[in-house]
This record gives C-alpha cells, structure tokens and sequence, in this order.
C-alpha cells in the first residue's frame, strides 16, 4: 500500500492526519465521518463503514450540503453534485478529501479545493471498460436505427424501409481525447474492421501506434471522420468545442457520439448542424443540463440517440467504482498518498513505497531548519540538495518538496500544509524552493542517499547550524527505514529523528554525555539517541540528542548553565 504521512495512526482515536498536519477532528466514536451525497454500491458503502461512519444523505440542496459539510471529514460525489468554493469555505477547514466515483472532476471546484488544502480524489480506472462498452453500443445502435426502429415497432409500425442504417467497417472514426476510455473505445472500433485516428494534444505516440491508431490534428479529424466520438474532459478549452465553427469543418452526413461530458458540445448548434444535414445523427448519453428539459429540441430529434448518463452503468462497474473511491477516500483519510490524487503530485504506488521514508525525511529537515532561524528572519530562499545514483528520469522529487514546505511552513504559521496545496501555500509566502540534484556512482537500488536543506540569508538561533555556505544547513539520510539527521551545520552527527531534538555547542571535553544525561535522568525526560559532532579532540563539537518528551524550561536552563555548553537549542521533531 502507498505509504502514510507523515505517521502511521495508532488508533481510530488518536489519528494522525498527516496531510492536515493535526489531529483529526472525529465523531464521540472517533472515528471520522464520511457524506455520501449520491448512491454509491454497497460494497464501496461497506469499506467505508469498517472505518468511518458513514451518512448517506441524497439529494441535498445546495443549502443542505453547505449546513451539513462542516461536520464532514469526506464528501463522496457522483456527477449530480456540485461542490463549490461555498462547500469548501462551509466545511471550516474540516472537510479532507472530495472523492468523484467517476472519470471527470468538473464538478468539482479544484482550485478552491487547492487552496483550503482538500485532496480531490476520483475513480479513473474502473468504469473504463463500461464506458467504452456503451459508446460502442450507441455507435452501433445509432449507425442501424436500432432506438428509432425499437419505438416504430411498439407504435404498431413496420418501416423497415425508413431505417435502413449505414456500415462501419471501413469507414473513418475520429476519437476526440485519446485517454483510457478513449484508447479502449478505438481498439474495439478497431475490431469491427473501423479506420480510427484520434485527436489529442496530450497523448503519448507511441500508446497510439500499440492501438494502431493514426494522432491527428483537431481540423485534419473533423474533416476526415465518417463518425466521431467523444472522450475529452469538460475544460474551459473545451466547453462547447463543437460548435457552429466546427460543424461546419466536418464531412456532410457524420455521425457523433457522446459518452463524455455534455457541455463539450453546443447543444443549439448540434441541432441546427442536424437540420442543415451536415450532422447525419448524433447519439448522446451525456448532457449540459441533467436531465435535460423533455421540450429540449435536442432530446426530441428523430436523428438523435438517447441515454441517460448510462456510461458507467454496469452492474461490475458501478461496484468497481464504489469500491475504488472508498479505498481512495479511506486512504486519504489515513494520511496515505493517494496515485488517484487529482489535484495533488500523480506518483504511482509503487514509487511512493519506495519514498516513503524519505517522504518522513524530508517534512522532518523542513521542520528543524525553519526552527533554526532566528526570530524576525523571513525564510524566503531554500535549497534542496539530493544525493542520488538515479538520473533525473528516474527520481521524483515533487513529493519530497511538497513535504519540505509542509515542514517549513507550518511550525511558524496556522496553515496546514499539505500535497495539494504545498506549492500553492509556497507562492503565496513568497518562499522560493530550488532543487539541485548530485548524481553519485553506485548502485541505484536506494532512491536517495541523502538530502540537504539549506535556508539562506537568515539569522540562526544555534550559530553551529550554518554552514560553510553561511545558510542554516540539515542533512539526513535513511537508515534501515528510519530517517537519521546526519550533519548540522559543518559538523557530523548521527541521530535517528523518532523525537525531538536538543542541540549543544560544547568544548569537546570528559563528561560532557554524563552531565546532559544526568540533567535530563532528574526530570524524567528520556533520551532516545544521543550523537555528538567534532572538529578534533578537544575542540568545538556539537552534541544532538534525541528526547522522547519536551524538557520543561528549568531543565533546558540546567543544561545551558553547564560552563563547557556554549549554545544551545531546543527542537521539536
């Protein structure tokens, strides 16, 4: 499974919500609590109930949904909800993560999303299949009259003669947006002996030519294409893309099908393209407005096909998708990196395993560094070094510095700080994040061989934290799966980061260990892991301790007050 952020919860009371960096405000029961606003399988309803409590509430007025969010931890939506910046600013901060059972998110406001640090989740892979299942079915069944020869019948008719269809084999189908549904539409188009060739700005060449499907450009496809079929998001670049303009581009007598998103197309203009008998037929199963008014020109076309948003209406899909968005939304919960995130870094699974550690790592450096610096310094300038035997192609960093600002940003500000709003939040402080990478030699079976922080430009509170570079400088490594802060300043330190952290700029001398240890003994206060730094014998050295429990003040005071202590400082892991 993708691994937890920044800790793994300890109980269904006491956890840890790793993207909202706080704990989880949560039901008498402690467990958080879900909205589900639209029917969702009862075998998505069953996972989600082993972890949250779960409120099945339908058909919400806007009103409704604002009054009942701010006690919601996680909204799960189909396409009949409309989740506003209104729902975002209603829930308080509260609500974690929106999950879309389905493909498209336009239903969805991302950016305020962003902002208020909500991960947006969908479900992209389940309902694949059974999306390109029905625009195939409505491919086929508009080519051969079948809705239309369907209702003549039931009217007590015989007109074989007025529906006679037309042949796909041979004929030329124009997918628009090459995506997953997309790709598995054209490779059945393919097996019922159709030409394809697709139109997307954004598709890989080379998954194309596996298909055995021609990328074309947008013009070159309508003016081509005996049939074309639908497949792209709902964007602002698209919204009503087929238009008056671009009917006017197509072949007169195409056929159009619509499993997409209805406003990609501009309804008016779809029915004057097919009363001009430039569009020979369209078969839509999506719409702008849903349902669509039953006067609706559109709807009571004789050369138009149609279903009720039936895309993912399989008995297998709808429970595939049900039991996708719950995984997805209870891992969200858990503070798991999710690889269907949409408005977070897209990592697949496998690679955030392997980061996991590091991930920990870095949101760790992030946090000591910023409290390094001392009071009135504004951090604007970090930079981030990582040690690797990857190449550039073969290391993703956009998780690692997402956690870094998390580290850096929240212990100084209100702001939680998350994956999805980590560079929104860094832009907003005017904190600026380079990134160097050093390639080392050596086998690559490690991701990362270390990372270093450095924050330029400021005033530290322990002077031994900067570095030769005159920054604050932090570096760590991961050890056995568990980060270790490896360097301060100049000086070599080895100490696992399970705590929080005492620094001591001390004159290397006898006894120095037992004095600190015996301090911290009389309080109580465990030491986890102690390490200590020299230049040489006898010299400056710098002791870092690792504590299990916050030392009250008088006991910092004891420590200060010892002779050889030259500096010291307190730091909160």
């Amino acid at each position: 499974p993708p691994p937890d952020l920044p800790h793994t919860p300890k109980s269904p009371v006491e956890v840890t919500h790793s993207l909202k960096s706080g704990k989880m405000s949560a039901a008498l029961d402690g467990k958080p609590t879900v909205l589900v606003s639209e029917k969702l399988g009862e075998a998505g309803l069953a996972l989600l109930k082993e972890f949250a409590n779960v409120d099945c509430s339908y058909n919400l007025s806007p009103e409704e949904l604002n009054a009942k969010i701010s006690s919601c931890d996680a909204l799960i939506v189909r396409s009949g909800t409309k989740v506003t910046r209104q729902v975002f600013e209603s829930s308080g901060g509260k609500l974690k993560v929106v999950g879309r059972a389905g493909v498209g998110i336009d239903n969805v406001d991302l950016a305020a999303a962003t902002e208020h640090g909500c991960l947006v989740v969908n479900a992209p892979t389940a309902n694949t299949v059974a999306a390109a299942e029905h625009g195939i079915a409505l491919l086929t069944s508009m080519a051969r009259n079948v809705a239309q020869s369907d209702a003549s019948m039931k009217a007590g008719k015989w007109q074989r003669n007025k529906y006679v269809g037309v042949s796909l084999v041979g004929k030329t189908l124009a997918v628009m947006g090459f995506g997953k549904v997309g790709t598995e539409l054209a490779r059945r188009a393919k097996g019922l002996g159709m030409h394809v060739v697709a139109h997307d700005p954004y598709a890989p060449a080379d998954r194309a030519r596996a298909v055995g499907v021609e990328l074309v450009g947008f013009d070159e496809a309508l003016a081509t294409a005996d049939f074309i079929s639908l497949h792209m998001p709902l964007t602002p670049t698209t919204l009503k893309i087929l238009n008056d303009e671009t009917f006017a581009k197509m072949k007169k007598g195409v056929r159009i099908v619509n499993v997409a998103r209805g406003g990609v197309i501009d309804e008016e203009a779809l029915v004057r393209a097919l009363d001009a008998g430039i569009v020979a037929q369209a078969a839509l199963d999506v719409f702008s407005v849903e349902p669509p008014p039953q006067d609706s020109k559109l709807v009571q076309h004789e050369r138009v096909t149609l279903t009720p948003h039936l895309g993912a209406s399989t008995i297998e899909a709808q429970e595939g998708v049900a039991i996708e968005i719950a995984e997805a939304v209870v891992g969200a919960l858990k503070g798991e990196l999710s690889s269907t995130a949409v408005n977070a870094p897209m990592v697949p699974a496998e690679v955030l395993t392997e980061l996991k550690p590091f991930v920990i790592l870095a949101e760790k450096l992030g946090r000591l560094a910023v409290q390094l610096v001392a009071g009135g310094s504004g951090v604007k300038t970090v930079k981030v070094t990582y040690a690797s035997s990857r190449g550039p192609d073969d290391l993703d960093t956009r998780v690692l510095r997402a956690m870094i600002t998390k580290g850096l940003v929240e212990p100084i500000s209100s702001i939680f700080v998350n994956l999805v709003n980590a560079d929104f939040t860094a832009k907003q402080r005017g904190l600026r994040i380079a990134e160097e990478r050093v390639l080392l030699e050596g086998s690559p079976e490690n991701p990362l061989e270390s990372i270093k922080v450095q924050i330029a430009n400021v005033e530290s509170k322990f002077e031994s934290a900067i570095s030769e570079s005159g920054d604050i400088t932090l570096e760590g490594r991961v050890k056995d799966g568990v980060p270790h802060l490896t360097k301060i300043g100049s000086f070599q330190v080895d100490l696992s980061l399970e705590g929080s952290l005492i620094l001591c700029r001390q004159v290397d001398q006898p006894g120095m260990i037992g004095k600190v240890g015996t301090i911290l003994g009389s309080e109580n206060v465990n030491v986890s892991f102690m390490s200590v730094g020299r230049i040489a014998p006898s010299k400056k050295a710098v002791m870092a301790i690792g504590v299990d429990d916050e030392p009250s003040k008088e006991t910092l005071k004891k420590i200060g007050d010892i002779s050889a202590i030259e500096e010291f400082v307190f730091l909160k892991s």
